[in-house]
């Protein structure tokens, strides 16, 4: 019995012992903001200011210039030579038509124009001609009429001589008017001709200006008719924002102005400029079309969305310097000094204007936050205020 007793004695004393060596250990810890030194920080005011309201409307980017290339002759495609996405310069042959029976068309006209033009010394021989018979008939009728005022020859003979200088000056004037038939055939087929090559020149199609091919319509063999689609270009370096906005916002717009706009797929934001205001309201939505300026960016294309900020009327709006406000993902937070101690504080944020952010909840006028380096200042810390700016 004494040697149980000794031993559940031992036992109970190991274990008060250890109790009191746990008890004694966590008296001594102490919390980190008790045994560090506070560090200085530097803080500025959340602050109450006139804060412009802007405005976000959502469109879609557009090339300024879209061409639809088509057909202006029938005929069936021989070579369509870019594809989609591929990039062309101006001038650069995009579409090549058959155009046999074009190239007979010129060969013809070609052949009238010789034959006109082979017709030409002709006439010009014949006008030579009259006028040498118009000229003797002119001398012949002169001296005739000498004669016959000296009553040197009869009545009939004078009559004869009258009736030769009248057709030899209408044989004059049939040679002229021939030869003039004759210019004027050959300029009508000069014009065949180069009427016969432009309709040529339309079987080889080519690019009005650099750009991008963003639709291929058609395949080699169809049969392109005038008007038939062929191909759509959009130019490079020239697009814009077509947005949408409610009718009762058209007074803070204004052409020239200079718009923000944000390009999702770019992940990037942007100063354009408002090109134009489509003065008529569509009657089912109540908005007015408003066309923004792009600056050239080498990834831009048509069908991006995209969203544009308006500004509007002031509004007062609590602010914090936008480098100030901590983001873990989807939780935003700011670091302020509450009675010496840095904590952190869970914010709404709002529209973000140059370097500051709206703080639409979580926080107070005056609280003053910890600015420039809120990360390196864990939560709980002991804190001085070194400096700071209202």
């Amino acid at each position: 019995m004494r040697k149980v007793r000794s031993r559940t004695q031992l036992v109970a004393g190991a274990t008060a012992a250890l109790l009191l060596a746990g008890c004694g250990g966590h008296e001594k810890e102490a919390s980190p903001s008790e045994t560090r030194m506070p560090i200085a920080v530097a803080t500025v005011a959340a602050e109450e200011v006139e804060w412009p309201a802007i405005h976000e409307a959502t469109g879609t980017v557009r090339a300024r210039t879209t061409a639809t290339i088509s057909s202006r002759t029938m005929g069936y495609v021989r070579e369509i030579r870019p594809q989609t996405g591929q990039t062309v310069q101006a001038g650069q042959v995009l579409v090549v038509i058959d155009s046999r029976d074009l190239a007979v068309q010129v060969e013809q006209a070609r052949a009238a124009l010789a034959e006109a033009r082979g017709a030409a010394p002709e006439a010009a021989n014949a006008v030579a001609s009259a006028e040498a018979q118009l000229e003797l008939a002119v001398t012949t009728h002169g001296r005739m009429k000498t004669l016959y005022e000296k009553k040197s020859i009869s009545d009939q003979e004078w009559d004869e001589a009258q009736a030769k200088l009248r057709v030899a000056r209408a044989a004059r004037d049939m040679a002229q008017a021939r030869k003039i038939q004759v210019e004027s055939r050959i300029r009508q087929a000069e014009e065949a001709v180069r009427g016969a090559e432009v309709g040529q020149s339309f079987a080889t199609i080519t690019a009005p200006f650099a750009g991008i091919v963003t639709e291929r319509k058609v395949e080699p063999g169809v049969l392109a008719s005038p008007g038939t689609p062929l191909l759509t270009i959009e130019q490079t370096g020239a697009y814009r924002l077509e947005t949408a906005l409610e009718e009762s916002r058209i007074r803070f717009v204004k052409p020239g102005q200079t718009v923000a706009v944000a390009l999702d797929a770019l992940d990037s934001e942007v100063s354009g400029r408002v090109a134009e205001i489509v003065p008529a309201v569509d009657a089912a939505s109540r908005t007015f079309l408003v066309k923004i300026d792009l600056p050239p960016a080498a990834n831009l294309r048509s069908g991006l969305f995209g969203r544009a900020r308006f500004p509007g009327a002031s509004r007062p709006a609590l602010v914090a310097p936008a480098g100030a406000v901590i983001s873990d993902g989807q939780v935003q937070s700011v670091a302020i000094v509450e009675n010496g101690v840095a904590r952190r504080r869970l914010v709404t944020t709002g529209l973000r204007r140059e370097d500051r952010v709206e703080i639409l909840t979580g926080l107070s006028e005056g609280e003053r936050i910890i600015f420039p380096n809120p990360r390196e200042v864990p939560d709980g810390t002991a804190v001085t205020i070194a400096g700071g700016r209202i």
